[in-house]
């Protein structure tokens, strides 16, 4: 299983695509944050005064949309163009090993791509007044969000990537749903018309415990929501693999 996952890491990597999507995460996030003036609808943290990195968990979630079905599109759906598939379900591996390592290397991914917003911190913490007056909890709490949010995408992203033989089907399949997933309950519970049960609609979304995390509280159910997103996908994506042998 660790094999497996060194290997699609270093698929990833050995291409430019994989330093191109990183690339492009990080400076779209920088243009939102530093460039794009206040007064035109951006987060520029210089106009707005405050010394917080909050505009990077309001855009992140909204660059992660595209990228990490960017990212995940080759999972499985290259396996099958290639015919390596069933090589590889040959290998001494359990489906849900094979499942695992192809998720847990694209979560590293997004822990890659994180790591240099670290920088935006230090350079708010840098510029605060005075110096280093910056929320430090309620960041690292909001870090922890965005790591289950793309956690969560990750896993979606993989199991699109095993129903589709076509990456760019995969990639607008991962892409549907993982904004289905995250603002789709939302529009769900605000039209009404569920009544009383928009609550229950509410709660399924992603936004709603991403953003109760983002506000840098930790809250076991919040952690269970996301756990259980991860696990039902994972096993979705076990199952279709489970098919190919009926």
């Amino acid at each position: 299983m660790f094999t497996l996952y060194l290997k699609e890491i270093r698929n990833f990597l050995s291409s430019l695509i994989g330093f191109i999507t990183i690339g492009v995460f990080i400076t779209l996030i920088g243009i939102f944050m530093w460039i794009i003036p206040s007064e035109s609808g951006g987060s520029n943290i210089i106009d707005n005064g405050f010394a917080n990195i909050d505009p990077l968990f309001f855009i992140a979630p909204w660059v992660y949309l595209f990228l990490i079905p960017a990212i995940t599109m080759r999972s499985f759906s290259e396996e099958k163009k290639t015919g390596t598939i069933e090589l590889l379900l040959t290998r001494p591996l359990t489906d849900l090993q094979i499942v695992l390592a192809k998720y847990f290397a694209g979560f590293t991914l997004v822990i890659v791509s994180l790591l240099p917003t670290l920088i935006y911190y230090y350079s708010v913490h840098m510029l605060g007044y005075p110096k280093g007056n910056i929320d430090t909890g309620g960041m690292w709490g909001s870090y922890i969000g965005l790591l289950f949010l793309g956690a969560g995408f990750v896993s979606i992203g993989i199991f699109a990537s095993a129903i589709a033989e076509n990456q760019v089907i995969a990639f607008i399949i991962a892409l549907l749903l993982c904004f289905f997933c995250y603002v789709g309950f939302e529009f769900i519970a605000q039209s009404g018309v569920f009544g009383k049960y928009d609550v229950v609609f509410k709660s399924l979304g992603i936004t709603d415990h991403y953003t109760s995390m983002s506000r840098g509280v930790i809250d076991t159910r919040d952690v269970l929501y996301f756990v259980s997103l991860i696990a039902i996908f994972n096993l979705l994506t076990k199952l279709v693999l489970q098919s190919r042998k009926w």
